[in-house]
């Protein structure tokens, strides 16, 4: 289950929506082996597709050197889905290098970049097997202790 806090959710369905009709794109990430997701990390679609998303190798490089100087993993990755539903495609699948990540998927398909609800869904991606988890939402997440 990926337990997330009400401000991050908030954080990725907005840029979900600013950044349609192009794939949004980020991380969520935390202490190593917490499974808390602590710090949001919007990034920028490199490919600017609305079919694709690829991370900056620069920005992913720094983001990975931050994240190991402060003890930290990726807990959440995080994607939108312009046209189709909230689930990994192939391509989604093929790139899942984090088996221990959760892999969010927010579809803008109904609403754009309008106000209206979204598809938002989590799931686990481990050699190529998806399984969807349950999401929620809570008001505020305990932090780690540092």
């Amino acid at each position: 289950m990926l337990r997330i806090d009400q401000a991050t959710y908030d954080a990725i369905v907005e840029h979900a929506k600013r950044d349609h009709p192009v794939e949004a794109c980020g991380m969520v990430v935390g202490p190593i082996g917490s499974d808390s997701p602590e710090r949001f990390i919007e990034m920028v679609n490199a490919a600017g597709s609305p079919t694709f998303y690829e991370y900056d190798s620069t920005d992913l490089l720094e983001l990975y050197k931050e994240m190991d100087d402060r003890d930290e993993e990726p807990v959440v990755i995080y994607h939108s889905h312009t046209a189709t539903e909230a689930y990994p495609s192939v391509t989604d699948i093929n790139l899942a290098g984090e088996p221990g990540a959760h892999y969010v998927l927010v579809s803008t398909r109904e609403h754009g970049n309008n106000d209206g609800p979204v598809e938002f869904r989590s799931y686990r991606i481990t050699d190529g097997v998806v399984t969807e988890e349950p999401v929620e939402i809570v008001p505020t997440l305990a932090r780690s202790e540092s």
